[in-house]
C-alpha cells in the first residue's frame, strides 16, 4: 500500500485545497475497494505544527506529526498565502523534508501557489511548472531559473506535478487519481464531485497583470506609452529611438523587466482590454477589434485565441451576461 502525505505548511494556508484533496483521494480509495480491489494508499495530513488555524478564525487542523513519517510515496502541497518570502522562511524544515523525500523516490504535487514551496526546494530549477496566473510576476522574480507556464492547468515533470490557480486543484487531484488508480475511477470521482473532466488550461480565466515593479524607468515609460496608444500602430523602432536606446537594447531590457517581448506585451494589453469590452456584451466583435487597434479580423482572432484559449465569440458567450 502506498502512502500519501498532504502537507500542512506553517502559516495561513488554503483549507479548501487541503480538505478537497483529502476528500477526493479518500473517495477514490473507497470506490476502488468497493469494486473488489485492495486499498491503494493511506492518506495523512501532516505538519511540523501540532495545530494550524485558519486566518478567518473558524477552523483549525490537527495534522499528524510529519517527523514520524520516514517515507512517503506522494506529497501534495496546498496553496499558500501571498506573503511568499515569509512563508518560505517559516517553512524551511518542510522544504528540506520535501526535498529529501523526493530524493528517496516520492512524487510531489503542488496546488496553485504551493509551487513556491516546491521551487524553494530547488527541484524545479531548469524545469517547467505552473501556478496561479495572479502569482506569476512574484514567482518569476523569486525563481528566474524555473520556466513558468501559467497557461497550463497541469504540468508534469519527472515525479513533480504543478497546477494552476484556485479550484483548478480539483483537476490536478483527478489527474492523480487516474494515474494511481485508472481512468474509470477518475471519471467516477469527476461525476460524484461534479468536476469538469480534462480541463487543460487556465488561460480563459487569467487577467493580464503588467509587471511594473521592476525598477527600469525606460521600460515603464514604454509600457505607459503602449497602454495609452492601443488603437495606434506602434513602431518599436521609433519608440526605442524616442527613449534614446537601440532597438536591441530596448528589447533586451523589456523582456528582462516584464517577461514579455514588446510585441507580446502589446498583444496582451490589447486582448485584456478586448476581454473587458466583450464581458459587457454590448459591442460586436468587429467593433471590439477596431477599438483595440486591429484592422485584420483574422489576426485579431488568432492572437485572442492564442492568449485566452477561446475565440472572441466563445469568450463573450462564456463571460457576458448579455451574450
Amino acid at each position: 500500500m502506498k502512502h500519501v502525505t498532504i502537507v500542512v505548511p506553517t502559516g495561513n494556508v488554503n483549507l479548501s485545497s487541503i480538505t478537497g484533496s483529502y476528500e477526493i483521494m479518500t473517495r477514490a480509495n473507497a470506490y476502488w475497494q468497493r469494486i473488489g480491489n485492495p486499498a491503494m494508499y493511506e492518506v495523512q495530513l501532516a505538519s511540523f505544527e501540532e495545530e494550524i488555524k485558519s486566518n478567518v478564525g473558524f477552523f483549525s487542523l490537527h495534522p499528524y506529526p510529519i517527523k514520524k513519517i520516514k517515507k512517503t510515496d506522494l506529497i501534495i502541497i496546498p496553496s499558500l498565502s501571498y506573503d511568499y518570502a515569509n512563508v518560505l522562511q517559516d517553512n524551511a524544515a518542510l522544504i528540506h523534508w520535501i526535498r529529501e523525500q523526493h530524493k528517496n523516490g516520492a512524487e510531489v504535487a503542488s496546488i496553485c501557489t504551493g509551487a513556491f514551496l516546491v521551487a524553494a526546494t530547488g527541484l524545479l530549477e531548469g524545469k517547467v511548472c505552473s501556478t496561479h496566473w495572479n502569482a506569476a510576476n512574484d514567482f518569476r522574480r523569486m525563481f528566474p531559473d524555473v520556466h513558468l507556464q501559467t497557461d497550463k492547468l497541469i504540468v508534469a515533470e519527472e515525479r513533480i506535478y504543478t497546477n494552476g490557480g484556485a479550484y483548478s486543484f480539483l483537476n490536478l487531484i483527478l489527474f492523480l487519481v487516474e494515474k494511481y488508480f485508472d481512468r474509470d475511477t477518475a471519471i467516477y470521482c469527476s461525476k460524484v464531485f461534479q468536476i469538469e473532466f480534462e480541463r487543460n488550461s487556465q488561460s480563459p480565466f487569467a487577467i493580464f497583470q503588467a509587471q511594473k515593479n521592476h525598477g527600469d524607468t525606460l521600460v515603464e515609460k514604454a509600457q505607459t506609452y503602449i497602454e495609452k496608444n492601443l488603437n495606434e500602430k506602434i513602431s518599436f523602432e521609433t519608440l526605442a529611438s524616442t527613449l534614446a536606446t537601440s532597438r536591441r537594447n530596448f528589447d533586451r531590457r523589456f523582456i528582462k523587466a516584464t517577461g514579455n517581448t514588446p510585441v507580446e506585451y502589446l498583444q496582451r494589453v490589447k486582448v485584456e482590454v478586448a476581454k473587458s469590452i466583450l464581458e459587457k456584451g454590448k459591442k460586436s466583435i468587429f467593433e471590439v477589434m477596431n477599438e483595440v487597434g486591429y484592422s485584420d479580423d483574422k489576426a485579431f482572432r488568432e492572437v485572442f485565441k492564442k492568449i485566452t484559449g477561446l475565440s472572441p465569440l466563445d469568450y463573450r458567450s462564456k463571460f457576458s451576461k448579455a451574450a
